[in-house]
């Protein structure tokens, strides 16, 4: 199988983990040869509520016996779809009523930007150094590493960049301002919180100038940080939202949820102003109900920030210099980039799972699923401490 994975299917890096995965169950995936590794990662926060969960699985089975595609969509009304619309609204301050599903966070970035610009009749957008958005083109405009970007230019014009908690460069919002769209926590970054206000700071300067508020909660939200969305942390309610990863429970999703006033405009002048084919699918949707379900009806919000302080508590070692971010959201940072591939690759021969983040390259990504136990999230630390006393 590895052989083939490398001669068959497109690589996005030069140096792939490679793990030959046979099945995966609750905070652990397994291997062919049936070596279990537990999980730190959740596949980059997408598997919020573990590994084939069976409430999840339930939901899509359920789904599958009745349909799958029907129609592009937002033309027919199908219940996952209209039952999800209406879960995350609940879940959502009131300004937020109305819901675009997508295929994909990058896709939900796609939407708000076009909304944004719909609504205001404007074109610049304004977005953070380092920020991350997606990959497709209007989402690598406002994606702010030039690294990433070169080789692809020239890509959306009309993007200026600020620094994330810079309150000086605010000025640069002005009434020619569309949108200013940030992470609420950035992520490639460093998992880098916002600072004395900033979030407030930004949608008062919005407010003054007639732009509208984007959050990237593709990674913060659905609980990953303590609340359903992570701008309640901040006080803070955006003009949009953009949302995917853990929303489905490892299922491909995501969507961009707004005010049905503005929402409206992309009905008409044209017509067809955004639509996607498979975007909402109806067993994806299920699977999100399931997991809304999960996460709000238990006390995974709670056991976050309980989780991350367990984290915390263990995590010391005089190679970490600190841990950034919140919730199980979190980045340990290690003195080189050289020591932090050591650790992941050691950590990985050890039965743990830990990734690298984008931008950030000291950085050891700790995001597990939300229902990770307390004796994993020891187990884990300890293995990760093992493998600091034997890096170098």
């Amino acid at each position: 199988m590895k052989k083939d994975f490398f001669k068959y299917q497109a690589q996005t890096s030069p140096h792939p983990l490679a793990l030959e995965i046979s099945h995966a169950k609750g905070s652990y995936i397994f291997d062919i040869d049936g070596k279990e590794y537990l999980d730190f990662v959740a596949g980059v926060s997408a598997n919020s509520v573990g590994h084939t969960h069976p409430k999840v699985n339930k939901a899509i089975q359920i789904q599958l016996e009745k349909y799958t595609h029907v129609m592009v969509y937002g033309e027919f009304v199908q219940q996952s779809q209209v039952d999800l619309c209406k879960l995350l609204v609940q879940h959502s301050p009131q300004n937020l009523n109305s819901v675009y599903i997508t295929n994909s966070g990058t896709e939900a970035t796609e939407g708000a930007l076009k909304l944004a610009k719909r609504v205001t009749n404007r074109f610049e957008i304004i977005a953070a150094k380092n920020s991350y958005h997606g990959n497709t083109m209007g989402a690598m405009s406002v994606s702010g590493v030039e690294r990433q970007n070169s080789a692809f230019r020239p890509l959306i014009p009309g993007t200026k960049f600020i620094t994330f908690n810079c309150e000086y460069c605010l000025q640069k919002i002005t009434t020619k301002t569309a949108a200013v769209i940030l992470e609420t926590i950035q992520g490639g970054a460093g998992f880098i919180e916002p600072k004395n206000d900033y979030l407030k700071k930004v949608k008062k300067r919005c407010d003054e100038v007639g732009a509208l508020l984007i959050l990237d909660e593709i990674q913060t939200g659905i609980g990953r940080t303590g609340t359903f969305w992570g701008f309640e942390n901040y006080n803070i309610s955006p003009d949009i939202v953009i949302t995917g990863k853990g929303l489905a429970g490892g299922m491909p999703i995501g969507a961009f949820i707004a005010e049905s006033k503005i929402m409206s405009l992309l009905k008409e002048n044209p017509k067809l102003g955004h639509i996607s084919t498979f975007a909402g699918h109806p067993i994806m949707a299920a699977a999100a109900i399931a997991t809304v379900d999960i996460i709000t009806n238990s006390n995974l919000l709670y056991e976050s920030i309980r989780k991350e302080q367990l984290i915390r508590k263990h995590l010391h070692h005089p190679k970490i210099k600190e841990i950034r971010g919140k919730g199980l959201m979190l980045a340990a940072i290690v003195e080189t980039p050289e020591i932090a591939a050591k650790i992941v690759h050691d950590c990985l021969n050890n039965g743990l799972i830990l990734f690298f983040l984008l931008f950030e390259g000291r950085a050891l990504r700790i995001t597990p699923p939300l229902t990770i136990s307390e004796e994993e999230i020891k187990k884990g630390c300890d293995i990760i401490l093992q493998s600091l006393e034997r890096t170098t």
